[in-house]
């Protein structure tokens, strides 16, 4: 009996222990099914990426003229603020450019002081000889008319005389007058004839006095051109002296800027800048990083199915994995990554190969800014964007 009960007992135990294995992976596929659906569900509006950095605001400082560094003021990773000194180029080509300029522009306003005063003379000779010369040509066609009035009446006054001879020389031919009476009367108009030759060449001479007046009257009437031709060269001063001004205004800017200011306050990085050395226009010797840091991070289009402005993240920083951030989302760029880079991809020719893209989306920390300043461009961030929350 004994024996048997034994038997049993043996043949039973593997039997309970295949049991208990069973239920043990029940238990432990219930568990992770449930910790599975847990973590779907707590994850189900939860979009994340591992593909996003801290960018920030950064200028380039790029000397604006060139020359030698004479002083450098500022040290890598210096905190500066907007008018602050970064360094100094030599001045003193500038400052002998300046001083030529200032020469110039002095020189380019005397000579128009002078061309206006001449313009002046000029106007006002010009208009005074029109005047006299208008003048003279009257007083000259004036006297032609008396003149010519003189002669007219000399010639009637001959006319008379030779009239008075003829009368007298019938009336001493009947012996009715004297010889003295017509002696008088020839003499008389002798005179006459005389005094009219005379007014006829008076009458000449005033038409000469006449025609020299008119000429000298277009002479002075020229004088509006020369007039037009000084204001010309006024006009010709002027604008020289506005090219000088504006020489010397640029002369005294390439001056101002032989000194590189800070033109933002933040934080100096990638200082290419020692004493001594030659620097051109153009390449930046160094940047300054400003204002508040923000989040840029490359989801997949298929992520953005219910992504919107205004969403809740989660920011985890890789340099700071202790102090998670807040933030929120704020745009969606207007592309993919991939359409705005420096090469596009031409899917138009050869095999084309369906690829995920990814869209760049910025996120705005919600924290102090003094709590998110020790965040610099290029650290490596995770965001995760709560998608249950509705936007603002």
């Amino acid at each position: 009996m004994t024996d048997a009960s034994n038997t049993t007992h043996a043949a039973s135990a593997p039997s309970n222990r295949a049991e208990r294995i069973r239920k043990a992976a029940l238990i432990l596929a219930a568990v992770a099914v449930l910790l599975f659906a847990g973590l779907w569900f707590v994850n189900r509006n939860l979009e994340n990426t591992d593909d996003a950095f801290i960018e920030s605001n950064v200028v380039l400082i790029s000397p604006r003229v060139g020359g030698f560094v004479t002083h450098v003021a500022v040290v890598d990773n210096q905190w500066v603020k907007a008018g602050d000194l970064l360094a100094e180029i030599d001045p003193r080509d500038y400052d002998i450019k300046v001083k030529e300029a200032e020469a110039n522009l002095a020189a380019s306003q005397a000579r128009h002081g002078a061309t206006r005063q001449d313009l002046a003379v000029t106007t006002t000779v010009s208009r005074a000889t029109i005047g006299q010369a208008s003048n003279a040509l009257d007083s000259a066609r004036a006297l032609e008319e008396q003149s010519q009035a003189l002669s007219n009446a000399a010639e009637a006054q001959a006319q008379l005389t030779a009239a008075d001879v003829a009368r007298y020389q019938a009336l001493f031919d009947k012996d009715e007058i004297s010889h003295q009476r017509l002696d008088q009367a020839i003499a008389a108009q002798r005179a006459a004839a005389a005094q009219w030759d005379a007014a006829k060449r008076a009458i000449v001479s005033a038409g000469a006095q006449v025609k020299q007046a008119q000429a000298k009257l277009d002479e002075a009437r020229s004088g509006p051109r020369q007039v037009a031709l000084k204001e010309a060269q006024a006009a010709g001063g002027l604008a020289s002296v506005a090219q000088a001004r504006a020489a010397l205004e640029q002369a005294q800017l390439d001056l101002f800027h032989t000194r590189l200011v800070a033109p933002v306050e933040g934080r100096v990085t990638r200082k290419a800048l020692d004493l001594g050395q030659l620097v051109q226009s153009g390449p930046a010797v160094m940047a300054i990083v400003y204002g508040d840091p923000w989040v840029l991070a490359n989801f997949k289009e298929t992520q953005l199915r219910r992504m919107h402005v205004g969403q809740s993240v989660d920011i985890t920083v890789d340099a700071f994995p202790n102090h998670p951030f807040k933030g929120h989302v704020d745009s969606i760029q207007s592309g993919t990554g991939s359409r705005f880079s420096l090469l596009p991809a031409e899917n138009a020719t050869g095999n084309y190969v369906k690829v995920v893209q990814r869209v760049p989306v910025k996120i705005v920390f919600d924290e102090k800014p003094e709590t998110i300043r020790a965040l610099v461009p290029g650290m490596s961030v995770e965001p995760k964007v709560n998608l249950s929350i509705a936007p603002k």
